[in-house]
């Protein structure tokens, strides 16, 4: 009896092939991806961008990876349909300018029928329409018949990687599930029937501006083998979420909420796939320093965590689990990616922090929901039901039913108007892979080079103007007064990267004058923002680039003081702390690090202390350039967002600090002169932030501080050191006042509404009294109708005061005899509120409410009156 393969001989068998046909194993790239145009690493072929736009030379002629993705275009497709995830892992075979079409066709051949044993008669492929060439290898060097080759149009398969750029045609190969239906017709978008498994992309081509396809000089191969697809083809499942690669974390869901998958219902099933599929995807995303914020790929992986906890409660989950699946995937993956093993505490505290801030949430939603509901006399509109899925994970169901329970309906097609809205929005941001530059750029990647960076030993350098652009549109000269962005063939200009912020300074030729204010990268470009002082600038001229040397040193202090910064956190609060983030400027330094605890206050005192003290004994600050193996043997760490080739930058502050990094540094620390921690707080669930200054910038601070000091000591007439004492005595003294004030104004309502007990009306046995009191605030007004229903004895006291401008305040006080007649004060001041653009409620006794339009106050109360008089009645 056979052994079905695991997904893991899976994926090894497609590397081990490529491996023994002269192909070097390459590991996957991070999550967190180079290209600035892409959120997360979205195909298998990302990583080498540089290469098939011929900016970068590759270090071998072909290479195989397993490439771990990230999608979520389609998201809401997870778990309904047998193919879709937000991630899954690409295997890829590529050729940088080596084999082409024919050797890349053969080898998918054998791959599929002699490696995998898939039958031949269940392979169907598809080639691009115009593609004579594919057709005829499949047919003739393969065996494959005609008519079980499908010609499909540029839509299907021709592959762009934007509106200019490399592109191709595509072969894809399909897996028949139904040999059985015959090949009378052989429907390729038919899923119930075949699915994708292989694609083959022909880079050949290279697409000017105007659509023009010109031959490129190195023709490439890039292809990508879908690994869940082919487990479920080779395993034998009906969808890829019953595979080894992703079922038992199903199966721990489904323990966990005490049901079973064979005999769950469809949506429940569904819930439970959804569970699988996100769990692997947030276990790899924080493994690979991404954590959970409100913006970016931080968001998406927030939003993948509420969508775990979301269906784990519509499965009846109702305690913390999320920490508990992801040990079943990072059990899946650990062989894989080892990563994900040694960064498990890590993954289980993120998710554990994110579970329970929106359980919270959810609850928060509830709270929302209800208020939507008071104010709704038939219907919950579309776009408030989809606010409370799409922001507090709040499922329609559960709105639908809510809404139900009152009576009220919910407006279906709203909603689904606003998810097709995002679902647009989603699509329209990963369309395609932009494997372009800029503008300008995108159509000259292949004509101009790349800048050399002369930045670490030269602060100028003679440079030729090799691109002028304007807002983004290449000219062939600017004037002064214009604002343009120059690309140099070299440059001493040090590029935004790695935290650190571009270099200033001037580009300056014989009649002309560019004061650059900032420079990004671009791919392999380093872009010089600026604006022309004097003189006309022209493409082809040579200039003389000249940095601002006092911005270098500045910002030199304050780079190498992060390398010293995060030693020191290490040493004194937790070894296990990495960065999350930084900012190096002129002015300041920005680190973000991973701690699940505020920094103590005596910690930061030992911190400044020890990197203080790194600085007066002036350690050497060396720079080495070496194999990326050896820094990482040596003890280098990297440095978050950075990615890194073979050979890299090490930064060795002798004793102190070994980090990978690109940036500008000191030679000694004695040249960064002081530290000084100015901040430290929290930005995200388990990231901490410091903000902290170096060298000429503590100067600048202490003269700040020193100015209010002085100014503070003058207006209260003390010395600097009884500044805090004197301080906390007016504290002390305003509150006191307050306090006096807010009895005072109690008083003076009271008084008021002593006055207004006249007017009380009797109904049969109680009695009622709605009026209008002058500027009182909310809990005055408060006070009053309590202190005058206590007057009234039974009955229902409403009162209605403008406190300032735009703003109306309401109370209601009734008394339990009125209650029983089944009247109540949060239902009736509720409703009286919304008459003056507010809302509110409370107890059936006692309830506050508000408005804006204090014009519509005497209408109000004229119905609170009729309420209690036909209530009462």
């Amino acid at each position: 009896m056979s052994t079905l393969p695991s997904g893991s001989h899976i994926r090894q068998q497609f590397l081990d092939f490529f491996a023994a046909h002269g192909h070097k194993i390459l590991p996957s790239a991070s999550l967190v991806p180079e290209d600035p145009t892409v959120l997360l690493t979205i195909a298998g072929m990302l990583p080498f961008k540089p290469i098939f736009l011929g900016q970068q030379q590759a270090e071998v002629p072909c290479a195989t990876t397993a490439q771990k993705c990230i999608r979520t275009n389609d998201i809401e497709n997870v778990g309904r349909t047998a193919r879709h995830h937000t991630f899954f892992e690409m295997l890829g075979n590529f050729s940088f300018g080596d084999y082409f079409k024919s050797q890349a066709i053969a080898w998918a051949w054998e791959l599929s029928t002699q490696i995998y044993n898939l039958p031949a008669d269940r392979i169907v492929v598809s080639v691009f329409e115009d593609d004579d060439e594919a057709f005829a290898i499949w047919r003739d060097e393969i065996g494959i018949p005609a008519h079980r080759i499908q010609r499909m149009g540029e839509k299907d398969n021709f592959w762009v990687s934007g509106p200019t750029g490399p592109c191709g045609p595509c072969s894809e190969l399909y897996y028949d599930f139904h040999p059985e239906k015959g090949d009378a017709v052989l429907d390729l978008e038919d899923d119930t029937r075949f699915i994708e498994y292989y694609n083959l992309v022909f880079m050949q081509y290279n697409r000017d501006a105007d659509g023009n396809l010109t031959p490129l000089q190195n023709k490439n191969i890039d292809t990508g083998l879908g690994l869940e697809r082919m487990a479920q083809i080779l395993q034998k499942k009906p969808n890829n979420y019953e595979t080894d690669l992703i079922f038992p974390i199903v199966e721990t869901a489904a323990q966990i909420a005490g049901i079973s998958y064979d005999n769950a219902d469809d949506t429940t099933k569904v819930s439970l796939k959804v569970i699988g599929d996100h769990v692997r995807a947030v276990v790899h995303m924080i493994a690979d320093e991404i954590t959970a914020t409100n913006e970016g790929r931080g968001y998406v992986l927030r939003r993948l965590i509420r969508r775990v906890v979301r269906h784990g409660r519509l499965i009846g989950i109702n305690r913390e689990f999320t920490p508990q699946v992801a040990e079943t995937a990072i059990a899946l993956s650990e062989s894989a990616y080892p990563k994900v093993r040694q960064k498990a505490d890590t993954i289980k505290n993120e998710l554990q922090k994110e579970e329970s801030r929106f359980r919270e949430t959810l609850e928060r939603g509830e709270k929302l929901l209800d208020e939507i509901l008071s104010k709704v006399t038939d219907q919950v509109a579309g776009q408030d039901a989809f606010v409370l899925y799409d922001t507090y994970g709040f499922p329609l169901e559960l709105t639908q039913e809510v809404a139900e329970e009152r009576g009220l309906t919910v407006d279906t097609e709203g909603f689904e108007a606003e998810m097709r809205a995002q679902r647009e929005r989603a699509k329209a941001a990963h369309k395609t892979i932009d494997l372009t530059i800029q503008g300008e750029l995108d159509k000259l990647a292949e004509t101009i080079q790349a800048t050399e960076f002369l930045g670490y030993s030269q602060p100028s350098s003679q440079s030729t103007v090799q691109l002028l652009l304007i807002e983004g549109e290449q000219v062939e000269s600017a004037e002064a007064g214009t604002q343009v962005q120059v690309i140099l063939d070299q440059t001493p200009f040090y590029a935004e990267s790695g935290g650190q912020i571009g270099d200033r300074g001037y580009l300056s030729g014989d009649s002309v004058l560019v004061r650059i204010e900032d420079v990004k990268k671009e791919s392999a470009f380093s872009v010089h923002f600026g604006r022309i002082e004097r003189g006309t600038l022209r493409v082809g001229e040579s200039v003389t680039a000249q940095i601002d040397l006092a911005c270098r040193r500045r910002a030199q202090a304050h780079h190498t003081a992060t390398h010293l910064l995060q030693s020191a956190l290490k040493k004194i609060v937790d070894d296990g702390i990495s960065q999350a983030g930084s900012l190096v400027s002129f002015d300041r330094l920005r680190f973000d690090f991973n701690c699940p605890r505020p920094i103590t206050s005596d910690e930061l005192h030992q911190i400044e202390e020890l990197v203080n003290t790194w600085i007066a004994e002036a350690h050497t600050a060396n720079t080495y350039i070496m194999g990326l193996a050896e820094a990482k043997e040596k003890g280098a760490i990297a440095m978050f967002g950075e990615k890194y080739s073979e050979t890299v930058r090490v930064l060795d502050v002798s004793g102190v600090s070994m980090e990978l990094c690109g940036g500008t540094h000191v030679s000694s620390t004695a040249e960064i002169g002081i530290f000084k921690i100015v901040s430290e707080s929290g930005v995200a669930a388990g990231i901490r932030r410091i903000e902290a200054i170096a060298g000429t910038a503590v100067l600048e601070y202490l003269n700040l501080r020193d100015n209010i000091v002085r100014e503070l000591s003058d207006r209260f007439k003390v010395k600097p050191e009884e500044i805090p004492d004197r301080i906390t005595t007016l504290q002390t003294e305003l509150k006191t006042t307050q306090k006096q004030l807010d009895i005072l104004k109690g008083q003076l309502a009271v008084a008021k509404a002593d006055q207004l007990l006249t007017q009380a009306e009797s109904i049969g046995d109680f009695k009622i009294l709605v009026a209008q009191l002058e500027s009182v605030d909310p809990e005055s007004l408060k006070t009053a109708a309590e202190q005058l229903l206590q007057k009234l004895g039974e009955g229902a006291v409403v009162l209605g005061s403008v406190p300032e401008a735009g703003k109306v305040s309401l109370v209601g006080a009734f008394s339990p005899a009125v209650v029983k007649k089944g009247l109540q004060a949060g239902k009736l001041v509720g409703a009286i509120a919304k008459l003056c653009g507010g809302g509110g409620g409370g107890r059936p006794n006692l309830a506050q409410a508000g408005g804006r339009d204090a014009s519509k106050l005497p209408e109000a109360l004229s119905e609170a009156r009729n309420q209690l008089t036909a209530g009462l009645s």
